[in-house]
């Protein structure tokens, strides 16, 4: 399935990446894909700052998350679509840890249905999500590493869709791909 091929990939990837010491932001850290991300983050050595929309999910990840390590990572609510939010919380990560290294830009949201079923206003949310919050994300990240002049990786996650979309997720797809 693609969240086992997105574990392994990433899994692989971080295991040789050398992150001990180093603070990690994980976005969409709520879903199984996000929370993969954390978990492999964690096992390798850094301090993971899993964050998505304020709930009971993101609760249940950070208490999951300081299990497996404990003072290691932190829940932290925010709303990628939101700029002044997004700052904010990024404010508070180098509040407390006064560094940040990475950003895993994982948050999307899927709308499955044949275009000439689509409303509307669902789609407008998927491209607010999908594009608007991966752009405000790499900018409130970015322009905070490159104030502080210590650099960062921003890696932008987006899915199998795009160079082969499946039935039904051609808005999906399209807004993954504009990222």
């Amino acid at each position: 399935t693609e969240p086992d091929q997105a574990f392994r990939a990433a899994r692989e990837l971080l295991q040789s990446a050398g992150l001990r010491g180093k603070v990690a932001v994980v976005t969409g850290a709520a879903g199984a894909i996000g929370y993969g991300i954390c978990e492999v983050l964690l096992e390798n050595g850094a301090t993971v700052v899993a964050t998505d929309l304020a709930g009971e999910k993101l609760d249940g990840v950070a208490k999951d998350l300081d299990a497996i390590a404990p003072g290691q990572s932190m829940g932290l609510a925010m709303d990628v679509t939101s700029p002044e939010g997004v700052g904010a919380a990024l404010d508070q990560v180098y509040a407390k840890y006064d560094r940040l290294d990475i950003v895993v830009h994982n948050a999307g949201i899927a709308y499955v249905a044949k275009i000439v079923e689509m409303d509307v206003e669902r789609f407008q949310m998927l491209e607010k999500v999908n594009v608007d919050g991966t752009l405000i994300v790499r900018k409130e990240a970015g322009r905070r590493m490159i104030d502080r002049g210590a650099g960062g990786d921003i890696v932008i996650m987006s899915t199998k869709n795009v160079p082969s979309p499946s039935a039904g997720f051609g808005a999906y797809s399209a807004t993954k791909a504009a990222c």
